[in-house]
């Protein structure tokens, strides 16, 4: 039986929603015997929930299942086409039903990240006074589409992306059953043809089945399922070619691969980073967001170790622009590769940090007379730039002792190289400047 249509007619994917929790791809980590969310709907302790994670992997089924086996009115709003007037109506319903039957309802709302916060305080009443047990389906964080309190009066359950084994399930099954799937049709696919269908489908079970009715509509109307087997592999190299991977620009799964991108070149693995890099162009990322990432990296996490990386990065960016995608992606790979293959520090991005930090903490101390210039006879006469020792004049063209700092906070080092790549010279440079500092009698003192 299916949930949600009893037309023979209804695409496959609806007609293959699980009946039973048993059914249900993946999620075993909420679903497995004696698990939280498995163990309240079977004792029927319902509560409002919110349920994360991307598309296709069974957030309605789910919210559906949780109303047949609690013994509920299940009502539903999409947020894309529903409003508070749509809300009030759906809350009116629930009120008459528990007035008829004593029964609760559960008001299930899909993409409910596309309600305004405002919009979501329209359920906080009826969640609060038990008219309603509210669940929420989302692709978006919760942490930032949902107000907090809506959130406070739900619990978020993450619902994971299914493996490549959980759409095999899925698929096989469709096949199998012979009331709302195909085994009535004795369809044969090989293992490289489930392979590629379970590929395609990138974690989504609606899309595994929506590729699967697509090949066998194919098969059956050009004859090729009970032809030959290069034959069905042609339809579904076909349907599979120009499927679209899972990527949300300017959410949680951009946001997710960028991080993993960053986080390679900061760990130094070239392999990590190229594969995130070809990841992201793959499902249609503008190259230019990652190049501009890089030279935040070549800066953040390279520093001085190789100054050379923010060069290459820039140089990458600009053969972008100049020769376009073809040549341009392969000049990024080139600083993506660099980036991740050079020496780290971070000890420029700690020292800017700690600068900003002192100044909000100091206020706005006076600069030290002889930091000042001096273009007028009356700010000579005051002192300015009087004791100023000139550097190139100086024994190897440092003024040891000198003092670059407001008074009050003279002994500070904000600067501290490491020892990998260049900085280390830079270190050895700074730490040999510090021993001329000590021999001239006018010691500068770091904290």
């Amino acid at each position: 039986m299916d949930l949600f249509s009893d037309s023979a007619q209804a695409p496959l994917a609806s007609r293959m929603r699980p009946v039973e929790l048993d059914d249900v791809a993946g999620q075993q980590h909420l679903l497995a015997k004696g698990k939280l969310l498995r163990t309240a709907i079977e004792e029927n302790r319902l509560h409002s929930m919110i349920f994360w994670g991307p598309p296709g992997i069974g957030k309605t089924t789910l919210a559906k299942l949780v109303s047949e086996h609690c013994d509920v009115h299940f009502e539903m709003l999409s947020a894309v086409f529903a409003g508070v007037k749509d809300v009030r109506a759906a809350v009116q319903k629930a009120q008459l039903n528990y007035q008829q039957s004593s029964k609760q309802t559960i008001l299930f709302v899909d993409e409910i990240h596309r309600f305004s916060k405002s919009q979501q305080d329209a359920f906080l009443p009826y969640v609060e006074d038990g008219t309603i047990v509210f669940i929420g389906a989302t692709t978006e964080n919760p942490s930032f589409e949902l107000n907090n309190a809506l959130l406070s009066r739900a619990r978020v359950y993450v619902l994971k992306s299914l493996s490549s084994d959980d759409i095999k399930q899925v698929i096989k099954r469709a096949l199998n059953d012979k009331v709302n799937g195909y085994g009535n049709q004795n369809i044969q696919i090989t293992d490289q043809q489930l392979d590629a269908l379970s590929i395609a489908a990138d974690g989504d079970a609606r899309r595994s089945l929506n590729l699967l009715e697509n090949v066998v509509d194919m098969s059956a109307s050009e004859g090729a399922a009970g032809e030959s087997t290069n034959s069905f592999n042609k339809i579904i190299e076909q349907v599979v070619q120009d499927h679209v991977k899972r990527y949300d620009k300017g959410g949680d799964v951009f946001y997710d691969q960028i991080s993993a991108l960053h986080k390679s070149v900061r760990g130094s693995s070239p392999d990590g980073a190229l594969y995130w890099y070809a990841r992201m162009l793959d499902a249609g990322c503008d190259p230019l967001y990652v190049v501009r990432r890089l030279v935040a990296i070549a800066s953040e996490d390279i520093g001085n170790a190789d100054p050379r990386a923010l060069e290459i990065t820039i140089n990458a960016w600009d053969a972008f622009v100049r020769l376009g995608p073809k040549e341009g992606e392969r000049a990024i790979a080139h600083a993506v590769v660099y980036c991740a293959s050079a020496p780290k520090s971070n000890a420029v991005e700690l020292a800017f940090n700690a600068a900003k930090q002192l100044v909000r903490d100091t206020g706005s101390l006076e600069v030290p007379a002889h930091l000042r210039n001096a273009p007028t006879k009356l700010m000579s006469e005051l002192g300015y730039g009087e004791e100023y020792r000139y550097a190139h004049n100086e024994s190897e063209a440092y003024a040891a002792g000198e003092n670059y700092f407001p008074e009050e906070i003279k002994n500070t080092q904000l600067y501290s190289p490491n020892e990998r790549g260049l900085e280390s010279k830079i270190k050895a440079k700074l730490d040999y400047l510090k021993s001329l500092d000590s021999a001239s009698g006018n010691k500068r003192y770091y904290r």
